[in-house]
């Protein structure tokens, strides 16, 4: 296959320590660039796209987000300065999680930076998280757009943790926007509802049949990243990562894969144009 029918991602699960300052952030950063750096210069093949969880440049938690005067930065912020270094380094894309400052704000937000340096966009988490260990209402304002991009003629776009759990997110994606590659980052802590996340990233792989990576942080009360093919069965599993423990993973796909998923199994083919307008019968 020529480069054009694959995508190889560097999906780094990594470790995120308490910070309250934006001096802690910018060695986290600095610390986390330096991780990257080494694994793709170990690479065995061309990464095309590192992926980092949700707000990878700072602590989930209180202490941090009551400093987000502090810690959120402008989109051009210290965050993609680390990275725009790393993508122009290794000619490849950066997604990337941040806490975005700007009109509107504060957001838990994604950027994604090109190998060229240049800013591709931003995406601005759509639906806050309010329960178990979430508290996201509290500190942040919800986003008012999506992001798609191409990178190899693969259509991707970012979405955020909880966004997962409202379908229609990433129906919408799929089919009014022909993305291939949902990119999902979180911040999954082991509370009573992170057994329900793996469910929900196998189905919305599954059910729009795309490659689906819903990457984690590391650390023992978050881990257990999961990637997911557009179609899976007892032949074909996801891929997971460590239950813990910082984990890198390189995980290449191609386009005959996902042409084979929706070729074998027609489910977007199959659905009706219009649901509102099937009748109900009542006996």
């Amino acid at each position: 296959m020529t480069s054009a029918d694959t995508l190889t991602f560097l999906a780094c699960q990594i470790d995120i320590p308490p910070m309250t300052t934006a001096a802690e952030r910018d060695a986290h950063l600095a610390r986390s660039a330096a991780k990257v750096r080494a694994e793709l210069a170990a690479a065995d093949r061309r990464v095309d796209l590192v992926m980092l969880p949700e707000l990878s440049s700072i602590d989930y938690a209180r202490d941090t987000f009551s400093r987000l005067d502090e810690m959120a930065e402008p989109v051009d912020g210290a965050s993609f300065q680390t990275w725009r270094a790393v993508a122009q380094e290794f000619g490849c894309h950066v997604s990337f999680g941040f806490a975005r400052k700007g009109d509107g704000g504060p957001f838990i937000s994604v950027g994604v930076v090109g190998p060229n340096g240049d800013l591709i966009g931003s995406y601005d988490k759509l639906h806050l998280a309010q329960y178990g260990a979430s508290m996201e209402k509290e500190y942040f304002n919800r986003g008012d757009h999506l992001l798609v991009f191409e990178v190899n003629g693969f259509r991707l776009a970012p979405i955020i943790c909880y966004d997962i759990r409202i379908p229609e997110l990433s129906r919408t994606l799929a089919v009014d926007h022909g993305v291939e590659v949902i990119l999902h980052c979180g911040a999954y802590y082991r509370d009573e509802s992170f057994a329900t996340w793996h469910p929900f990233a196998t189905t919305r792989a599954l059910e729009n049949q795309v490659f689906f990576l819903s990457l984690n942080r590391a650390g023992q009360t978050y881990g257990n990243s999961l990637f997911c093919w557009p179609w899976m069965d007892e032949t074909i599993a996801p891929v997971r990562f460590d239950n813990t423990a910082e984990t890198f993973r390189l995980i290449t796909m191609d386009r005959a894969t996902l042409e084979a998923a929706r070729r074998d199994y027609t489910f977007l083919k199959d659905r009706l144009e219009d649901y509102g307008a099937v009748g109900t019968h009542q006996d």
